[in-house]
């Protein structure tokens, strides 16, 4: 079963923006230590994209640097990758992980991670 749901992908020309967005599916989150998007394209390696900490701290991706900001939203349980100044480079599937303490889809308690089925994304030239 899907525990998190991304969305917001699609296809943009290089040099545009998209907003994705991650949201809990199926679980029940009391608090989230760690949230992070990695992206897998075909022939790469996965890479880990951006995350952010319950304390605040981020760390980027050097190809993403400057252009991508991860946020969170708390009170809906939902992670965010801004990705500005896109280039066909960016192009992949963007999923979407939760480090948390709350349930999982089977109803145990304990701390747990979550993964997203991905989304799309396409930058054209």
């Amino acid at each position: 079963q899907v525990q998190l749901v991304e969305s917001g992908g699609g296809l943009v020309q290089a040099g545009g923006s998209l907003r994705l967005s991650c949201a809990a599916s199926k679980i029940i989150i009391f608090s989230i230590s760690r949230m992070a998007w990695y992206r897998q394209a075909p022939g790469k390696q996965r890479e880990e994209v951006a995350y952010l900490t319950d304390g605040g701290s981020t760390n980027y991706a050097d190809s993403v640097k400057g252009r991508f900001t991860i946020a969170k939203d708390h009170a809906k349980n939902t992670v965010y990758l801004q990705m500005n100044n896109l280039k066909p480079e960016d192009t992949a599937v963007y999923v979407c992980t939760m480090a948390y303490y709350g349930s999982d889809d089977m109803g145990l308690i304990g701390d747990k991670s979550a993964w997203g089925q991905g989304t799309q994304v396409t930058v054209s030239s």
